[in-house]
Parts: structure tokens; C-alpha cells; sequence
């Protein structure tokens, strides 16, 4: 029978993070979990890539300030690339109340030092990008530090350097049951076997809730489909610019290879495991890219390549870190609604604090537990893409 000290279930990049950090803390005997042939099958793989601070909550703010460092010095930190491109994002108002809320998230963000943020005017916007129709731009936001990286290439290098420090991948394997003793957590069935242990992480993304309820837990994480459309080559708008949010109607863009990527939150999407590629997506979308950037009306896309992933909601659009009071031992690493491969490194730092020591210094992490659902103090994320 196998033992280990953590078992962490599942392996995106959320689980891989904590990983390497439990293992850079000293922490040996870590078993992740993995019920893909690969890694990066869920979420991860399908993720836009985007990292931000531009946050309107302090906790998410902090996140940010400490993973977007972290993937800027992540190739000489772990010895391999996350390909972090700091062009920054753009956010374009196109009201007064726009404005105001930037303006409220600007001076949050800035009082808590995120030093690469700026407000600025419509007039500025038009002369960055002449291409995109300007007209009703009243000003924006934007950071120079914000950007993309890799998420595949950040999930390998967190894991690579795990199981390089002595933590074991097991992959095709699912997680069957979680094993409880009048102590808490004593164990997983997996497909491959029982494992003993007193520490079990809950990294399963989209499929969070049903990992929760092995262990008799209820998580309210549920299911969001949100879909990615690529261009092919365009060579009429500038490669170099950053991702750019219209706050009219929450159509973004940025570049990717030598496309462009276009995502749009669909208002009319319900919840659900639903992972197809609806082809009518496209006109919708390229509908508000054309309206946006004229140059976009004939922007050629491949609906082969579009493809569909799923994020993780919550209520409030936090994720829920921590341990579950009533299962000593089950650590929850859930709900990240679109955020958890930017927040992945801060993840791996606070889990692994939580796990080893029971406290982190990171965040105030009652403020994301499990409980705030039913105690009602929920601190609502509105700057959700």
C-alpha cells in the first residue's frame, strides 16, 4: 500500500504549483494525482494565458502582486520557460461610470503598490492604436506589467521541478474515494490502488464539486464554459500590443502567434459541462471585433481551431483556499472563475503555507474559505473577463 504525506488530486497548474512548493519547502512525499494520459487536459491547456493586478479586490490585487513577479523571474527561479510577455492589458471605457470604476480600482490597486498602472484618456487610446474605432473612448486603464504567459509551459516547469525534488506524478489514474477516520482525512481509493495519508488537496478545477463530495464536503464551484476564437495571420494590427478589454460589451483581444486571440464572456451561457465548440460563437464574436477594430471585418478565422474550456464559478467570483474544518486534513484549491493560471504561483505559496504550518502570511486566508458562503460575507470580484 502507498503512503504520502500530501496527495494532491488533480494535475493542472494549480495542483502543480502546490506541488513544487511543498517540495521546494522540504516536503518530499508528494502524490499528484492526475486522471488524464497528460497533463493540462482540463482547464489549463485551454486557458487564455492572460495575467493581470488590474483587480478590484484587495485579496486578488495581492495575489497578483506576488505570481506576476514570480512568473517574470520563473525561468531562472525553476530553470525552465513560462514565456511571461509583459505587454500589458488595456481596458477601454466607453462611459463615465466605466471611468469612475476604473478610477476606483486604479487607486486601490496603486495604494497597495502595483507601481506599472495608469489611468489614461481617450485621446491616448486613439493614438496608441489608431486602428480601433475610437470615437466613444472615454479613457482606460492600463499596466505595463500585466501580460501572458504560457500556461502549458508554466504547469511542466512547476511539475518537472517537483518530481525533480522528490514528488511522484501518477497519471490515468482517478480518484474513486476519500477515506475518513474520526481524525479527518485517512486516505484516496484510486483506480490504481489505496494510498494512506493524512493530507489530501482538492486541485480537480471544473470537476471540483465532485472531488468535495467524496469527502462529504458541498463546494459551490460549478461549471462555465467560455470559448476562444484564433485568427489567422493579420498583420494589420500591432503584435505588440497588450490585451485589450472593451468594457462596452466585454470583448477582448490580444495577440497570439502571428493572429490574434478574441474571447467574449456570451451573457446568454448557462452553466455546465459542456466543453463543444458552438460554431455559432463566431459571428457573435467577430461581430463585436468588427465593431471594435474595423480591420477585424475580415479577419479570417478557422472554426477548427476555436475551441471551448471551462471555468470554475463561485458565488463570488474568489476562489476557496484552504483547509475544511469539519475533515481535518482536506484542503480545498477551487473556484479560481477564469483566474487560476495567474494566481497559480501565489496558490502554490499559500496551500503549501497552510498545509505545513497552518497559517500563511501571504493573504488573510479566512477571508477565502469555505465558510464564507454560509456565514455571508462574500466579496464579490467584478472585474472578471
Amino acid at each position: 500500500m502507498q503512503t504520502a504525506d500530501v496527495v494532491i488530486i488533480g494535475g493542472g497548474i494549480v495542483g502543480s504549483s502546490i506541488a513544487y512548493y511543498l517540495t521546494d519547502a522540504g516536503c518530499r512525499k508528494v502524490l499528484v494525482i492526475e486522471r488524464e494520459s497528460a497533463q493540462g487536459k482540463g482547464s489549463t491547456g485551454k486557458s487564455m494565458g492572460g495575467v493581470r493586478a488590474q483587480f478590484s479586490t484587495p485579496v486578488n490585487i495581492t495575489m497578483s502582486l506576488y505570481s506576476i513577479p514570480f512568473y517574470a523571474s520563473f525561468d531562472e527561479r525553476l530553470g525552465y520557460p513560462c514565456d511571461y510577455r509583459p505587454q500589458g492589458y488595456l481596458f477601454c471605457a466607453t462611459s463615465d461610470k466605466h471611468m469612475g470604476y476604473l478610477r476606483a480600482n486604479y487607486a486601490k490597486q496603486v495604494s497597495m503598490g502595483l507601481k506599472g498602472v495608469r489611468l489614461i484618456t481617450g485621446d491616448e487610446i486613439r493614438s496608441m492604436f489608431p486602428q480601433l474605432r475610437g470615437d466613444d473612448l472615454v479613457g482606460g486603464s492600463f499596466c505595463s506589467t500585466d501580460g501572458f504567459v504560457d500556461p502549458h509551459s508554466a504547469m511542466t516547469g512547476f511539475m518537472t521541478c517537483a518530481v525533480d525534488h522528490g514528488a511522484t506524478l501518477w497519471k490515468n489514474t482517478a480518484v474513486t474515494g476519500i477515506v475518513r477516520d474520526g481524525r479527518g482525512v485517512s486516505g484516496v481509493e484510486t483506480t490504481r490502488g489505496s494510498v494512506v495519508t493524512r493530507k489530501v488537496v482538492n486541485c480537480a478545477g471544473a470537476w471540483a464539486a465532485g472531488v468535495a463530495s467524496l469527502a462529504g464536503v458541498k463546494l459551490p464551484v460549478e461549471p462555465l464554459r467560455r470559448m476562444l476564437v484564433p485568427s489567422e495571420p493579420l498583420d494589420e494590427f500591432p503584435h505588440t500590443a497588450p490585451m485589450i478589454i472593451d468594457m462596452s460589451n466585454g470583448f477582448h483581444f490580444r495577440p497570439e502567434s502571428r493572429g490574434f486571440l478574441l474571447a467574449w464572456n456570451d451573457p446568454e451561457e448557462t452553466p455546465g459541462y459542456k466543453t463543444d465548440f458552438d460554431v455559432a460563437f463566431i459571428e457573435k464574436i467577430l461581430t463585436r471585433a468588427a465593431d471594435r477594430v474595423p480591420c477585424f471585418a475580415d479577419l479570417p478565422v478557422n472554426p477548427k481551431r476555436a475551441w471551448a474550456g471551462l471555468y470554475e464559478m463561485t458565488p463570488d467570483h474568489h476562489p476557496v483556499l484552504g483547509e475544511v474544518p469539519e475533515v481535518p486534513g482536506f484542503f480545498l484549491a477551487n473556484g479560481f472563475s477564469g483566474h487560476g493560471v495567474m494566481h497559480a504561483p501565489a496558490t502554490g505559496k499559500i496551500l503549501s503555507d497552510l498545509i505545513l504550518t497552518g497559517t500563511t502570511d501571504l493573504i488573510d486566508a479566512w477571508l477565502l474559505n469555505l465558510s464564507r458562503f454560509a456565514e455571508g460575507r462574500m466579496m464579490h470580484e467584478t472585474a472578471v473577463l
